[in-house]
């Protein structure tokens, strides 16, 4: 059984109100629940974290390492183009990790072209509105059962 934790970043509490053209129709509530029935179906532990504050977020991902959580799922939302400092807790932790957009970041305004994660994650999964948490799911438990 392995530990799986998805980490939200900013603003991802307002899922299924917030610009749903972009982003989807479906809360981020709805989203976990989704996620914990397929994790805990597979045998496996889901728990879920969202933060709207970069320093909780570090802090979210050093606990991670001390409770012995073996994948990461993180959608940093705007700190994905600003934060060196998410990014060095992550390379400290050393903590396998998927990052994960709601909406297309490649096809939206240029600056959102940058992600301070990409280059260490295991992959990237972007433009698929909730069901991007579920593919990097699924991702991740077949890395766990190939």
């Amino acid at each position: 059984m392995a530990s799986i934790l998805v980490l939200n970043g900013p603003n991802l509490n307002l899922l299924g109100s917030r610009e749903p053209d972009h982003y989807g129709h479906r809360s981020l509530q709805e989203i976990m629940e989704d996620l914990e029935r397929f994790a805990g179906a597979c045998g496996h532990e889901l728990l879920h974290e969202q933060e709207n504050s970069e320093g909780a977020l570090i802090e979210a991902v050093q606990k991670a390492a001390h409770d012995g959580i073996d994948y990461i799922i993180f959608n940093p939302a705007g700190y994905t183009h600003t934060s060196v400092a998410l990014r060095d807790a992550l390379l400290a932790v050393t903590i396998p990790f998927i990052e994960v957009h709601l909406s297309g970041v490649v096809s939206r305004e240029p600056f959102r072209r940058l992600s301070y994660f990409s280059d260490i994650a295991m992959g990237v999964i972007s433009g698929f509105h909730g069901e991007s948490y579920m593919l990097a799911l699924q991702a991740i438990i077949n890395q766990i059962e190939p």
